[in-house]
């Protein structure tokens, strides 16, 4: 852990490679990836917001109409942007799947990185949450907000990930043991990681990076950074980019 590290020392990753099932009829020909919010790409307007906050180092896995963001990238415009595709011809590997594959690009710095779903747009302050991430110094610290979601993650007074419920099932699953004292949020989609973390993953296969935090929190701290009140919207299926548009409406230009 790098608890000198400054945000723009940092590198992200964007996981773009799902096949956004949501999101048909766009996805039966294009990546979510591509999807627009008030005439830009949800992949531009995360790296634009990544870029905002100092990070120039990214990489983007892909799978699901690769190509088609293979393009995109040659044509887009911000060139002091370092970013590299990790692309998993073999995949998709979903999110734990996909850091693994990635790791490469990651191994070797003792610097937190970012990582964010490419259908989630937000205000959030970067900059807060990794001075709260630096402060506390955890494993991985996860964006989180109080609002309705069919999927939950269950902390503890101290804002440390004790389980994960599904709303619509009621199934629990927990880190260690069941705690009745809990409070819920809703992933935000942007986690902040120590590169630690590559080492009690495993280093390749098809597995959720959630699944890694429930299994692994217990002994090594996995902080939720609640960040309720600012902008947040899953761009996730057809009526949500109407939505999109609506709240980052002064974000067009």
């Amino acid at each position: 852990m790098n608890n000198a590290a400054k945000i723009e020392d940092c590198k992200a990753m964007v996981f773009a490679a799902g096949f956004g099932s949501r999101l048909k009829p766009f996805t039966e020909n294009h990546p979510k990836a591509l999807a627009i919010v008030n005439d830009k790409t949800l992949l531009e307007r995360n790296l634009t917001y990544l870029k905002n906050f100092g990070i120039k180092d990214i990489v983007i896995n892909v799978f699901h109409f690769a190509d088609q963001i293979h393009d995109f990238l040659k044509t887009y415009s911000a060139n002091d942007l370092r970013i590299v595709v990790s692309h998993e011809v073999e995949g998709p590997f979903e999110t734990g799947g996909g850091l693994a594959f990635a790791a490469k690009h990651f191994i070797g710095s003792n610097n937190p990185f970012v990582v964010m779903n490419v259908d989630m747009l937000t205000d959030l302050d970067l900059n807060g949450m990794f001075d709260f991430h630096q402060s506390h110094l955890p494993l991985a610290t996860l964006a989180v907000t109080q609002r309705e979601s069919s999927r939950q993650l269950l902390f503890n007074q101290e804002m440390i990930l004790v389980g994960w419920r599904n709303q619509k099932t009621n199934e629990f699953k927990w880190c260690s043991k069941e705690v009745k004292d809990f409070i819920t949020f809703s992933f935000s989609g942007i986690h902040i990681i120590d590169p630690a973390i590559f080492n009690l993953m495993p280093s390749n296969g098809v597995f959720s990076i959630m699944d890694i935090y429930l299994k692994i929190a217990a002994e090594h701290p996995i902080k939720g950074y609640n960040h309720t009140g600012d902008k947040i919207i899953d761009v996730g299926k057809p009526e949500s980019i109407l939505m999109a548009e609506t709240l980052f409406e002064s974000e067009r230009k």
